[in-house]
């Protein structure tokens, strides 16, 4: 009987340490749940999937505060990740999600305006060259995609290629050969990205030529040995 008091009385310190512990677990994923969903739902706002996306240097910034023109427009995050606003001088954006911005600007602005009221739209910048019928630099919004990009630039010209396209970031190629079509609208794109559409072969350039020629010697062979 004392042998058995003592194991029960032992354990009841063990049994309080896991009890506890568990709790911390469930606590702590909750917590960590809630962040991810709140993060996701940012996202949503912005109308891209995932967490609410964050700045990089290249990135444009729209800025729009109702009924303050002169403090309104488009700014650029320069190469050490900063903005530099109207009334406000430079505001360090580097990594910061665009919802975080607004609530920060909102602050920030308060202190001089009465209310206001402000709209960010992030953009990138992107190069799209090559065989395209407009190469050039665009702005777009983080909605687009390496598809989008291409439509932004009216679309290839009758000798691109779609599934031999390249992205340069950074001078490194992140994408390079064949690509299915249907897969462009899944790659996202970045501020500084140089997209380039590759030319077909000589072979599909000239196929259609090859063929009637190769017909029309055929037929001009037929009526020799006739």
């Amino acid at each position: 009987m004392i042998r058995m008091r003592r194991t029960t009385m032992n354990l009841a310190p063990r049994a309080f340490a896991f009890a506890l512990l568990a709790f911390l677990m469930v606590t702590g994923a909750g917590h960590l749940g809630a962040q991810a969903a709140a993060a996701a739902t940012a996202g949503e706002a912005l109308g891209v999937d995932g967490p609410a996306p964050t700045l990089f240097p290249g990135d444009v910034v729209e800025i729009a505060i109702w009924r303050e023109p002169e403090l309104s427009g488009r700014f650029p995050v320069d190469e050490e990740g900063t903005l530099v606003l109207p009334l406000l001088g430079p505001v360090e954006v580097l990594g910061v999600p665009v919802p975080d911005l607004r609530r920060r600007l909102l602050t920030a602005y308060g202190r001089e305006l009465r209310n206001p009221s402000i709209s960010i739209t992030p953009l990138r910048r992107i190069h799209v060259l090559g065989e395209v019928m407009q190469p050039g630099l665009f702005p777009v919004d983080l909605t687009v995609s390496l598809a989008g990009a291409v439509a932004l630039a009216g679309g290839t010209t009758p000798v691109g290629d779609l599934e031999k396209i390249r992205i340069l970031r950074d001078g490194v190629v992140i994408l390079e050969g064949a690509v299915p079509t249907e897969d462009l609208a899944s790659i996202d794109v970045r501020s500084g990205d140089q997209i380039i559409v590759d030319r077909r072969g000589w072979f599909e350039r000239h196929s259609a030529f090859l063929v009637s020629t190769a017909i029309g010697a055929a037929g001009i062979m037929v009526s020799i040995l006739r």
